[in-house]
């Protein structure tokens, strides 16, 4: 059944909407992954600022149990905000609710920096309860995302276009480190001190942590408000998607309106065809029919983003405890604060400029060639392969500093010429509108429940920097990847097809049936005439 306004999207010329579409979305995610990764750049100096024993002989440290509620602690938020966003995206509109994510992401990061109280438990319980919220935030934003790009989209470079969006988190990634790295810079500029190891007996972290780092910590968080508070009009400005508008809501007069502006077309509304269309297509998310059509798909989507979390956020978090270890950076003991804080972003930055940055632009320029389920495929192998000769071999290794950065740079490549990004964009593609919100939402939340293992139970065996702990962690991690290469094999390759032949809402086999050729279907849309 072949309807206008969804034939009219789904052969279009790629044109400057995409684009425009494109980067709205994708500086959502800019502000996700800098948001969720900045964390690690500067919990460490929280740890000098606010927890200090003079008994250990050592700079502060964040206990095991507050370091890893101050970086977890927004996993936990946005998890909850995919779940809560995702469902009201299906129900109320993507539009509706898109901006409100923004809103909550630019207040509750400038609130990250503030402290009610100056005590180190009024001060972390401050920061927890805003990264809680800001993660509710950023939650909504990987449905919503993914939901509205892959609407948008023509069939021919869907995958490439969603990719594109997500492929935003690695220039956020490395924003989180180059903020960092360049306000850590100005600070020790005009506020150098000698290492905590050369300053006297008894005053070693008083003068080695510069007061001025106070607002060092607060300035990186608060920065994450910026690129969201651009992108808030042009985010509203945008046209609820005429999937939703056609399919959920049944006004074909207004998805053709709306698309006819954005295409410069005419397009017939089809009422009629719609309605069927609609009437077709009205099982529930728990129904059997739901569970016949798309369960598979939905275990494998949720199973391969979750064990891929496990091993993507362990690593972005646990690196800090890594790099003093390999000799990437110099022990706590034999610097200041501000140049801990220097080299920690100065090492997070270099990693993620030429390991995690160009896998994801690999994964948007092949992914129309190669497809999803391959690339998913590669990802997963390299990165245990990777992942086990780290581990098997990483007490050789602490001597070879240049050769574990790369082997630790090209895990993270892999991540996202790999997994990291087909598990965001599957779940667009593979679900029937009136369920691909809350389905996307499902898998990243169990994508988020992955990174909690990280950073609530992996990041426990890094935090002492024992290299027996870190080996066994790296060996975890390689497993956790081949499992994710064995259950890849429940989802399908989407290439090349529309949304509705792939969910089966034409009335077809869906994503169940051969995904070889296919015809197209007449498009009755027409040029405005002038």
């Amino acid at each position: 059944m072949a309807i206008a306004v969804l034939n009219a999207l789904d052969t279009a010329r790629t044109q400057w909407y995409h684009i425009t579409a494109i980067v709205i979305a994708g500086m959502g995610f800019f502000t996700d992954a800098y948001d969720l990764f900045v964390i690690s750049t500067v919990s460490k100096l929280l740890g000098r600022l606010y927890y200090y024993n003079p008994t250990t002989g050592k700079p502060g440290k964040l206990p095991v149990s507050v370091n890893n509620l101050v970086t977890g602690v927004a996993l936990v938020g946005t998890l909850s905000g995919q779940l809560f966003f995702g469902y009201l995206g299906d129900k109320l509109g993507r539009k509706k609710v898109y901006g409100i994510t923004l809103i909550m992401m630019v207040v509750c990061a400038i609130c990250s920096g503030l402290s009610f109280g100056s005590t180190s438990g009024s001060v972390m319980t401050t920061l927890c309860f805003f990264r809680f919220w800001l993660g509710f935030g950023i939650g909504g934003d990987y449905p919503l995302s993914a939901t509205i790009m892959s609407e948008y989209a023509n069939k021919k470079t869907r995958g490439a276009f969603i990719a594109a969006v997500f492929a935003m988190q690695g220039v956020g990634i490395i924003f989180a480190g180059l903020v960092s790295m360049t306000l850590s810079a100005i600070f020790l500029h005009f506020y150098d001190t000698p290492g905590f190891n050369k300053n006297p007996a008894g005053y070693s972290d008083v003068f080695s942590t510069q007061p001025e780092a106070d607002y060092l910590w607060r300035i990186v968080l608060m920065i994450g408000a910026l690129p969201a508070i651009v992108t808030f009009y042009w985010r509203m400005k945008m046209p609820e998607t005429a999937r939703y508008t056609a399919l959920i809501e049944g006004n074909a007069k207004q998805a053709a309106s709306d698309m006819g502006q954005v295409l410069e077309i005419e397009i017939h509304a089809e009422q009629d065809k719609v309605a069927q269309f609609k009437a077709a297509n009205e099982y529930t998310l728990l129904s059997g029919e739901f569970f016949r059509r798309h369960g598979k798909h939905l275990i494998g989507t949720t199973t391969t983003w979750f064990l891929l979390d496990i091993a993507f956020y362990s690593q972005n978090l646990t690196q800090k405890d890594i790099f003093p270890l390999m000799g990437l950076t110099d022990k706590p003991e034999h610097i200041n604060a501000l140049m801990e804080v220097f080299q920690t972003s100065k090492a997070m930055f270099i990693v993620a400029m030429f390991g995690t940055f160009p896998g994801y632009w690999f994964t948007v320029f092949l992914i129309e060639k190669l497809g999803r389920f391959k690339i998913q495929l590669i990802g997963f192998f390299m990165m245990s392969c990777f992942m086990f000769i780290i581990g098997f071999k990483y007490l050789e290794l602490r001597t070879h500093k240049y050769m574990f950065a790369i082997l630790y740079g090209l895990t993270f490549f892999f991540a996202n010429f790999g997994p990291n990004s087909t598990t965001f964009v599957l779940p667009a593609e593979l679900f029937p509108t009136r369920v691909r919100s809350t389905c996307h939402a499902i898998s990243a939340a169990c994508g988020k429940a992955g990174a909690m293992v990280g950073a609530f139970g992996v990041q426990t065996y890094t935090l002492d920097s024992d290299p027996h702990k870190i080996k066994k962690a790296m060996l975890f991690l390689a497993v956790t990847n081949l499992l994710g290469f064995g259950f890849t094999f429940m989802v399908t390759e989407t290439k090349g097809r529309s949304l509705e032949e792939i969910s089966g809402e034409d009335g077809g086999n869906g994503s169940n049936g051969v995904s070889g050729g296919h015809s197209e279907t007449q498009m009755t849309a027409k040029p405005v005439s002038s």
